[in-house]
């Protein structure tokens, strides 16, 4: 095929197809200039000016669909870019039923349709972008706190499903106005399939469901990614999720990318684990990377970390992934 856009590169990788080189992206945290619309887009389309990625997964701050509730946190330099959260606004089951749908055109939420809206106009439609969300899960866990969340979810399930009902609206909201200003699909993190969190038949109780219904409302979109985080993985529930990649921790859940593949109609995005390319040089990086090329015979892989790369990495080892797969 001639002339492979970023476009045409990711939907030949969805559909299982042979292309040029595999896709390659990477993302991260943006600390401090996450609070800001034009600061937060300005990284993004620096970050894309310096490596030239297949998608840009627009990374917003983790709490900044909660904090128009009341969630109140601060950076404190975590390597990993995420804030620490300084106030949690549910404290008793009731405080499930007080929340209200927020309006993505208010608040935080609004900050971040800036920023997409912005990041969009810079790449001038040569870069598909994505939109992160985390699930109603991982949004309870900012607003209670993880050990809160789960003693209402265990011991007050009504007022938690309420709880997840409004969230749930709340992300169809949002994804509603991502989608009008031009995203190409969701990066939806998936935070509680995973052991010793929950047991299977709690997330399929609190946890599946919610994610199918997000899902569905982004159905529309071409290039969604389903992010499972976590060492200890429920694979199987998700793997049946209906998104164009599934990106997943490979190199440290004992499920490799072949392994994966197998059981997913989706094309996988990993390969590389954040540690590794964290590391002094990029040669585990590369030996990583290409071992990832060869499980797949470069077919339905979007190189990438199974999760964000640490804010230190070294810049080194991110261009030798980038230049990595220009070789043959």
């Amino acid at each position: 095929m001639a002339n492979w856009t970023k476009r045409k590169r990711l939907e030949a990788t969805i559909a299982g197809e042979a292309v040029d080189r595999p896709p390659v992206a990477l993302w991260r945290h943006w600390p401090g200039d996450d609070q800001d619309a034009a600061a937060l887009a300005a990284a993004h389309l620096q970050w894309q000016a310096n490596y030239d990625w297949d998608v840009v997964k627009v990374g917003p701050a983790s709490s900044y669909s909660v904090a128009d509730w009341g969630v109140e946190d601060r950076w404190e330099g975590h390597i990993e870019g995420t804030r620490h959260t300084t106030r949690y606004p549910v404290a008793s089951p009731s405080d499930w039923a007080a929340l209200q749908p927020l309006d993505p055109g208010r608040g935080m939420l609004a900050v971040q349709i800036d920023a997409l809206r912005h990041v969009g106009e810079g790449l001038r439609g040569e870069t598909p972008f994505i939109a992160t969300i985390f699930s109603p899960l991982s949004m309870a866990k900012h607003l209670a706190g993880n050990e809160t969340m789960l003693s209402h979810m265990r011991h007050s399930p009504d007022a938690f499903h309420a709880g997840l009902a409004t969230l749930t609206e709340s992300i169809v909201r949002f994804v509603d106005a991502a989608r009008a200003v031009g995203i190409s699909g969701i990066y939806y993190a998936v935070q509680h399939a995973a052991y010793p969190l929950l047991s299977r038949d709690e997330f399929d109780t609190f946890g599946r469901p919610y994610d199918l219904r997000i899902l569905e409302s982004a159905a529309d979109l071409w290039c969604n990614v389903v992010h499972l985080h976590g060492s200890a993985v429920m694979f199987d529930r998700v793997a049946d999720y209906p998104t164009a990649f599934l990106n997943w921790h490979d190199r440290d859940a004992g499920i490799s990318l072949a392994e994966g593949l197998a059981q997913t109609r989706a094309a996988a995005s990993g390969g590389v684990s954040q540690w590794t390319i964290h590391q002094d040089g990029p040669a585990n990086t590369l030996t990583e990377a290409a071992d990832a090329r060869a499980q797949t015979g470069d077919r339905r892989l979007l190189l990438s970390t199974g999760c964000v790369i640490m804010t230190t990495t070294p810049l080194r080892n991110i261009r030798a992934l980038r230049a990595a797969v220009e070789k043959s």
